[in-house]
């Protein structure tokens, strides 16, 4: 017998404007009684440092509300929604929407499950998309028209209002049906894993002491050039949250490389080494004078010179060697990238090697339910990284 298929499908979306504190109170009121929600949010950001929100969409399986953040002033109804232990709250492709969470409320959605990595569980390529989703699941091809909204502009129109509605009105029954899927398999909680870790990556603040890391080619400096990187990326970071302006609007990354190589002492050498005219009217001053406050450095305060796992003799070996690993530890019907990434692998090899692990935040594939795989990889590798180097 055919199953039926959900209202959802069968109806275009409905929805409400949420746009006072009062309505935003009742909203929040009747979905925190149900057991899942969907969520969503719309937002801008082109030269901004933080993402500008411009509408967040929730449905509770009954009412989907479209909340205007910019008429809103008490938001702590639909916070105290984020952290409800008693509602799931369910999202696809979600790690900017969780950076919205995060910085605009301080609170990310948990209990969470994000809809792309229950996707890859079930066997879809890696970032699969929503409408492709639905497509799967209930032939239905969703109208992205409207999906380069300037979401900030008011009013919205009915066609974009609706475009929005849509991601919440048909993110509920994806849910329900990815879930009972899964329920088949042993991987909804390691889904559920997967998608509180994004919680926890975004927890993470950005240390402006760590942002000359982010630099590219900063693994070539050495660390006399590297102390003048460090006070560059430190003062830019810090400048760009400043002014909520994206990093590379304030100086960009190749222009700071550039000044901790060269150690420019003159405004005329700053546009010498290929610096744009308004960086150097901007902060060409600030950027020489960091360069003087760098010499005043004692060389025993300069940074380590950063070494690159790719560079160690034992790394082609060994990360061959994980790599051919995976395949045999990854467990049928799972594809061994979704167990781990070459990057997961790399950050396995560098805290294996670290002489000193306390320094080290753990590896992804030593936790939750990776941990039995990592520790079968690792004795996989265990004395073979030793004996074997490539010659170069």
């Amino acid at each position: 017998m055919n199953t039926p298929m959900p209202k959802e499908i069968q109806n275009l979306p409905h929805f409400t404007i949420v746009t006072t504190d009062e309505a935003l109170k009742r909203v929040c009121a009747q979905a925190a009684q149900k057991s899942v929600v969907a969520l969503d949010t719309e937002f801008i950001r082109i030269r901004s440092y933080y993402p500008k929100l411009g509408l967040i969409q929730l449905y509770d399986g009954e009412q989907v509300s479209l909340i205007d953040p910019i008429t809103i002033t008490d938001f702590s109804p639909f916070v105290a929604l984020l952290a409800n232990a008693n509602v799931t709250k369910v999202l696809h492709a979600c790690f900017e929407d969780l950076e919205v969470f995060q910085q605009t409320f301080q609170q990310c959605p948990a209990p969470m499950y994000d809809t792309q990595l229950m996707a890859n569980f079930l066997g879809f390529p890696n970032s699969t998309g929503f409408a492709t989703l639905i497509q799967h699941y209930f032939h239905l091809t969703l109208d992205k028209g409207a999906s380069r909204t300037d979401w900030l502009a008011r009013p919205l129109s009915e066609q974009q209002l609706r475009y929005a509605a849509a991601d919440v009105w048909y993110l509920l029954p994806l849910f329900y049906k990815m879930e009972a899927e899964l329920s088949s398999t042993s991987w909804l909680d390691a889904a559920k894993q997967d998608s509180a870790i994004l919680c926890q990556l975004r927890n993470q603040e950005k240390n402006a002491h760590h942002a000359y890391f982010s630099i590219p080619n900063a693994w070539k400096l050495n660390p006399e050039e590297l102390a003048r990187l460090h006070l560059l990326a430190k003062w830019r970071q810090e400048e760009a949250i400043r002014r909520d302006l994206a990093l590379n609007f304030v100086v960009k990354s190749d222009s700071l490389w550039a000044v901790a190589k060269y150690a420019p002492k003159h405004t005329s050498d700053l546009l010498a080494l290929g610096l744009h005219q308004s960086e150097v009217r901007i902060h060409g001053k600030k950027l020489l004078l960091l360069v003087e406050q760098a010499k005043r450095l004692s060389p025993e305060s300069y940074p380590p010179k950063i070494k690159r796992l790719v560079d160690d003799p034992r790394y082609k070996f060994a990360i061959k060697q994980l790599q051919k690993g995976l395949k045999e530890v990854a467990p049928i019907g799972l594809a061994p990238e979704v167990l781990a990434s070459k990057k997961s692998l790399e950050n396995l090899l560098a805290w294996q090697w670290a002489e000193d692990k306390t320094t080290l935040s753990q590896p992804e594939l030593l936790k939750g339910w990776r941990k039995e795989y990592g520790e079968k990889l690792l004795m996989k590798l265990d004395g073979r990284e030793c004996c074997h180097t490539e010659s170069t």
